[in-house]
């Protein structure tokens, strides 16, 4: 085993999983949270995240067709609701950090489907699953070996 597939310090994988968790709990849309954690592990080319996240979207009932065109979701019609795509949109932002801030209207168009408990579940969930991409692509862990 080297060192970049050595297991993660449980503390710290305590740590990640639970601020994960939380964060899907108060945002309090599952299948909304699979959608989140896909677009930021799509962003952040993670094919361990997106293999298990992909499974339990499908479990959430998330659809193939949103899950067929989440990587375009900003052309995809009518496929994604305006609260989705207010938060794809954010997560996004949170993830792809180039110009050093969130856009404000970017912000601000979340502010209008979220209330400020579930914005910050929402930045919360784009936060950990970005910490978890990293740690994962990283380590270039390779896709499989999680059971749900």
């Amino acid at each position: 085993m080297t060192a970049r597939t050595r297991a993660l310090d449980p503390a710290v994988g305590r740590a990640l999983s639970a601020l994960s968790a939380t964060a899907k709990k108060g945002l309090g849309d599952p299948a909304l949270a699979e959608l989140v954690v896909i677009r930021a592990s799509q962003l952040n080319h993670c094919a361990f995240c997106l293999d298990m996240h992909l499974a339990i979207a499908r479990e959430h009932g998330v659809s193939e067709k949103q899950l067929d065109l989440l990587a375009a979701w900003e052309e995809a019609g009518d496929v994604f609701d305006e609260r989705e795509r207010a938060a794809l949109a954010l997560t996004e932002a949170v993830t792809v950090l180039t110009s050093g801030f969130v856009p404000d209207e970017v912000y601000e168009q979340a502010a209008k489907h979220f209330d400020d408990a579930g914005l910050a579940h929402l930045i919360g969930l784009a936060v950990a699953i970005n910490n978890w991409n990293r740690v994962m692509v990283s380590r270039r862990i390779p896709p499989g070996g999680h059971t749900p």
